[in-house]
């Protein structure tokens, strides 16, 4: 017989934007099954990445916590991979309560077969990892001379085009494939945690050609452009088939948007497979499991002419995060709940839902009590933040509640504020608006006072303050955080 502990299932998807729902109000991108989820259990509908580029979001999902304390603010300048040597992860908490924990698909761990507490791992580390168990898999099962890179389209690049190969050969067919055999094979008597950690929708753009075409051929939601993005529109960075910024043409735009929406609604598909195959094979899981979906961060697919993520836009930093719990606890439950979330919400809420104790060093918050209703002192924004990446003028520090927006350019010491209920394309710059200038002081200092607590001298006359050319750097770069009041 199952025992009466709960399951948790936590899914990641990489690099999908927060608005690439149905569940969410996306007029054209086609989840069922994930809206299925979120029609039992909770959508938050402000979700946030507080650092949004791989290494660092998956630092705060797998501590649960802040970017400060993890030590790493972004992929770039004066930072590190991410530790190994958490004292407490996600992983390693459920491991030691008993629970049979298993990663399957992208890690993103250095070194890459570092486990994070996870008792075993099958990756697909993309290009990373030449060894990746999908990369061996890949080799066995292939068409003789077929590799999983023959489509041609770089990891960064907007280039999109069908997947080359048998749909099965799929990285995220094969994530899914890996998930259901761990699922087949466990030892019933135990609770398990598996981690399904899709590869996609980060580029490649590369779905299946069912799924390319799906939307190849539909009309598609153009992308938002600002008056104020005039300066991302460079032409000799649009060449690069990885640029980061540039405007380009309505078709390159389209299909960029055809290869993304096709690789959600692929992935959309294997977790169908996964509730078909717990619903047929294993019932008792099904009723008895926690889900638990988000991503690392968006992708900005051309918004105001930039792309990829490491932005504090709206594209690259808000993402899908839904919550569904066992079927005989989803009474009562809120559909969408407005509380804003971010990633570092995700430890706390699956050790709470496992009956598993907090450690002292998450920053986070369970959002359990938020699917049952209002939760009076829940925070009133959140603070997120990238270093420098790709050029120094997209370095940015912002704060959100999912409502306004407040953004600081440090190394341009520019400023943007954002009405999302009113502009949710992030259209229009309020910051030197006259009627808006409380507002705008009011977001500056919550942004101010996120700086002044660390002491790092980035406040000078109540106003942010870029004090050189060298790089914001964590104390806790080099050593872990211990928890409050013992550092």
């Amino acid at each position: 017989m199952p025992t009466a502990r709960p399951n948790v299932l936590l899914i990641i998807a990489d690099q999908m934007r927060g608005d690439c729902l149905g569940a969410a109000g996306h007029p054209v991108v086609q989840t069922p099954n994930l809206d299925c989820l979120a029609s039992q259990g909770t959508l938050f509908s402000h979700a946030y990445s507080a650092v949004p580029s791989c290494l660092p979001a998956r630092a705060t999902l797998w501590t649960g916590q802040n970017q400060w304390h993890t030590g790493v603010l972004g992929m770039g300048r004066g930072q590190g991979h991410v530790p190994n040597d958490f004292p407490h992860t996600l992983a390693g908490e459920l491991t030691a309560a008993g629970y049979r924990t298993h990663m399957v698909g992208k890690g993103h761990f250095h070194p890459q077969r570092a486990r994070m507490g996870f008792q075993s791992m099958e990756l697909d580390e993309s290009g990373r990892m030449p060894d990746s168990e999908h990369r061996r898999w890949f080799a066995a099962n292939a068409p003789a001379g077929v590799t999983p890179d023959d489509h041609g389209v770089d990891w960064n690049s907007w280039l999109a085009r069908p997947w080359h190969t048998e749909e099965r050969l799929h990285p995220t067919a094969w994530t899914m494939a890996r998930s259901l055999d761990f699922l087949a094979s466990r030892d019933r008597s135990e609770p398990f945690f598996l981690n399904i950690s899709f590869a996609r929708p980060h580029s490649p753009y590369v779905p299946p050609p069912y799924y390319f075409d799906l939307y190849d051929r539909a009309e598609l939601v153009p992308p938002s452009v600002g008056a104020w993005a005039a300066c991302h529109d460079d032409p000799r960075t649009a060449r690069d088939t990885n640029a980061w910024r540039g405007r380009m043409t309505p078709g390159q735009i389209h299909r960029a948007r055809a290869g993304y929406c096709g690789e959600i609604s692929f992935i959309d598909t294997q977790i169908g497979r996964l509730l078909n195959w717990l619903r047929r094979h294993d019932p008792e899981a099904a009723a008895n499991t926690w889900f638990l979906f988000t991503s690392d961060h968006g992708d900005m697919q051309g918004d105001h002419n930039l792309w990829r993520k490491t932005y504090a836009y709206e594209g690259s930093s808000r993402i899908p995060f839904i919550v569904t719990p066992p079927r005989d606890r989803r009474g009562g439950l809120r559909p969408v709940a407005d509380e804003v979330v971010e990633l570092r919400d995700v430890m706390p809420t699956l050790l709470e839902a496992a009956g598993v104790s907090l450690p002292e060093t998450l920053d986070g918050r369970s959002v359990l009590p938020t699917m049952s209703g209002p939760v009076a002192d829940w925070r009133p924004f959140i603070h997120g933040e990238h270093c420098t990446c790709y050029a120094p003028e997209q370095e940015m520090q912002y704060v959100t509640d999912g409502r306004r927006k407040y953004v600081w350019l440090p190394r341009l010491d520019q400023e943007q504020f954002f009405d999302l209920e009113r502009d949710p394309g992030e259209c229009h710059d309020l910051s030197a608006d006259p009627a808006r200038q409380a507002e705008v002081a009011q977001w500056r200092g919550y942004l101010v006072g996120e700086l002044e607590s660390r002491d790092c001298g980035w406040v000078r006359n109540s106003r942010p303050h870029c004090p050189s050319d060298a790089p914001l750097v964590s104390p806790w770069r080099d050593r872990r955080w211990p928890g409050p009041g013992r550092g």
